[in-house]
């Protein structure tokens, strides 16, 4: 095999090849945000550093978290606030059955609907009806105070914006159904970055309020699009590693009855703009690759011309390796798994992000190695039957 690129490193304890970047993308997904903050505790336990962290939703805050404190406090933070957030209800330690575990959830997660989450938000004192019209009472039906209070707490602002790791946050103009991306490298929001632009990115109407940025308003990113790969995807410079966390499964079964058509949905709804993503840059790669090809047999005299610089100039730069950790729902979970926030249950989707990444490595390593060293493209994710799939560009 040729020697790696200057530019490739390794994840000592992963023995993995790393190119000049690596990405961590976050979806969307409430409760199941812990799945992530498992995932980031193994990439840590791996020695694999993350370059650049974008989210959408509780992705957002995740990547916040992440981005906005030093190496060895990334963990602890994460870990502050899924236990602030999950320590409203008792911790009950429940037997395996499908029945009671389904109840409990639903019991966990009428909770949250009644009384809100801490750290996160609350009711407001009077319905949205009687509120005057306008007024975030009337725009909302929870109060998100306690969630700036909690991210100005957990996250360092300053090296959100001048720090190593990148962040880019996503959200919607209300006005103007636009999606924007919030970018600590972007010259519009160098050294502004705060808490309302990771706020603005979850704030999921009608439950929650619009966040207003220099005289704009804005609601969760996720209603426009759950991941933001296309913004890393678009913006990449260097070969690229991205782990993506996939919060919701784009395959599933046929729905049997009703609690499952709301679950199902959910994961269409939320999941199929990813593999849209994945599939449609992986078919412009290999069309790049196609052109390039053609240029590579052309005369000089003809490279030369204005129009082959031009159709050059167009041909993507940097390999990418895009790897999806998809999130399997349990069989007592619904559709109301993303606004759960028992105990119990976030320990559990942690655990299981923790073993998304050790599958992956375990048995796409070599694969995934080749592909980084060899400087080729393509995407890769754990089948339900434990083996890797890999869709080369």
């Amino acid at each position: 095999m040729d020697m790696p690129h200057p530019s490739i490193r390794r994840g000592h304890k992963a023995d993995l090849p790393l190119p000049a970047s690596v990405a961590l993308v976050l979806q969307g997904g409430g409760a199941l945000g812990s799945f992530q903050a498992g995932v980031m505790e193994s990439l840590i336990g791996l020695d694999i550093p993350i370059h650049w962290v974008a989210g959408i939703s509780i992705g957002a805050i995740n990547a916040a978290i992440i981005a906005g404190n030093e190496s060895g406090q990334v963990l602890p933070r994460l870990t502050r606030f899924w236990e602030l957030v999950s320590g409203g209800m008792p911790n009950f330690m429940l037997p395996p059955n499908n029945d009671i575990r389904e109840a409990a959830h639903l019991a966990a997660a009428a909770a949250v609907a009644a009384w809100g989450v801490p750290g996160m938000f609350r009711p407001h004192l009077i319905p949205s009806w009687w509120a005057p019209a306008g007024s975030p009472e009337a725009l909302a039906y929870y109060d998100t105070t306690p969630l700036r209070e909690t991210l100005d707490e957990l996250v360092d602002w300053d090296r959100v914006n001048h720090g190593p790791v990148r962040l880019s946050v996503g959200a919607v103009d209300i006005q103007s159904g636009n999606f924007a991306y919030f970018d600590s490298h972007d010259p519009l929001y160098r050294g502004k970055i705060d808490a309302r632009h990771v706020m603005a990115s979850g704030a999921l109407p009608p439950g929650l309020p619009p966040v207003e940025i220099d005289g704009r308003f804005y609601w969760d990113g996720g209603i426009v699009s759950n991941t933001p790969l296309s913004h890393v995807l678009d913006h990449q410079e260097d070969d690229t590693l991205i782990f993506q966390c996939d919060l919701f499964p784009a395959e599933g079964p046929m729905p049997r009855e009703m609690s499952e058509v709301w679950s199902r949905q959910k994961d269409i709804q939320y999941s199929s703009r990813t593999r849209q993503v994945t599939d449609s840059y992986l078919r412009l790669r290999h069309e790049h690759e196609q052109m390039r090809r053609l240029l590579d047999k052309l005369p000089e005299d003809m490279r030369a011309l204005p129009e082959a610089k031009a159709v050059e100039d167009l041909i993507d730069r940097g390999a990418v390796n895009i790897v999806h950790l998809i999130y399997r729902n349990r069989a007592w979970e619904s559709g109301a798994r993303d606004f759960e926030f028992s105990r119990g249950t976030m320990l559990d989707h942690w655990a299981q992000g923790q073993a998304a990444v050790a599958d992956v490595i375990a048995k796409g390593n070599r694969l995934l190695a080749n592909n980084i060293l060899d400087g080729k493209s393509a995407a890769f994710d754990l089948q339900g039957s434990g083996q890797i799939k890999e869709k080369i560009a």
